[in-house]
């Protein structure tokens, strides 16, 4: 038991340790390299732990993006600690918890930016005339 306790300790794998509030076992990947695998993501993710999934962005407006989501919180946090800024294929990753309600946000900002547009339009209103 002590032997365990001391791998993990040597491992930063403090369980008792608390974890900011924003770390969570999906890690949203930014800056990935177009043509890269599953696999190859398999290779790089997996050496921080068990991973549960891995969805590659495949769309034009994805592509270069994936999410990882790891068994383990702390897997997932010591992946975040050492993956951040890794050159694969001469691009820097970019390495990030994923955060839901800031996907969200975006996306309702988004529609609210549409919405106003539309209503500018309906009543022939640009937005810059009553400014000064």
């Amino acid at each position: 038991m002590a032997a365990a306790m001391a791998h993990e300790a040597a491992m930063g794998r403090n369980r008792n340790a608390r974890l900011p509030p924003e770390v969570n076992r999906a890690l949203y990947v930014r800056n990935l390299p177009f043509n890269i695998t599953a696999d190859e993501m398999y290779d790089i993710f997996g050496k921080y732990g068990a991973i549960r999934q891995i969805r590659l962005g495949d769309k034009r407006d994805t592509r270069g993006t994936a999410y990882v989501v790891y068994e383990d919180i702390y897997d997932a946090k010591n992946a975040v600690d050492h993956l951040s800024g890794f050159n694969v294929a001469n691009r820097y990753l970019i390495v990030l918890y994923y955060n839901p309600a800031k996907t969200a946000k975006k996306r309702d900002a988004a529609k609210e930016e549409a919405e106003l547009k539309a209503l500018q339009a309906k009543y022939g209103v640009d937005g810059q005339s009553d400014r000064l």
